[in-house]
């Protein structure tokens, strides 16, 4: 079994896409993950799961969901390997004194064609960047 995050967007927020976490889990156990965690009402969640492709774990997932409740959230799913190099890679130790300062940012894909210098231009000067990848 893996260990999992599930992140989903745009659930929950401003009276839209009303998944209750209760609603969530009878989702998630539909599909035979177990152990399942989740944070608040955010949509976070961690469970376990014997499927090993991610990408169609993700797509049962968002199907799931709409299919009860009639929208299909976007998910980003992590496996814990994943999810403990990043924070083991952490370029910022100094932030671990003051976490609430540091921010990670996830992408389901590599944009084709960033602007980065427009992205350059709004960065702001609390903002670092390390070999052309800006960090917060």
């Amino acid at each position: 079994m893996k260990t999992y995050i599930a992140l989903f967007r745009g659930i929950n927020v401003g009276g839209n896409s009303i998944l209750p976490m209760k609603e969530l889990v009878a989702v998630l156990e539909s599909l035979g993950v177990q152990d399942i965690k989740t944070y608040i009402q955010s949509g976070n969640v961690i469970f376990q799961s014997k499927a090993a492709d991610t990408a169609q774990l993700t797509r049962k997932i968002g199907a799931a969901i709409r299919k009860s409740h009639g929208f299909e959230p976007q998910v980003l799913l992590l496996d814990s390997v994943k999810l403990n190099k990043v924070i083991r890679e952490n370029p910022y130790p100094e932030a671990e004194a003051a976490p609430n300062t540091l921010h990670v940012n996830f992408l389901a894909a590599i944009p084709p064609r960033p602007d980065l210098k427009t992205l350059e231009k709004i960065r702001a000067e609390s903002e670092k960047e390390i070999n052309g990848v800006r960090l917060l």
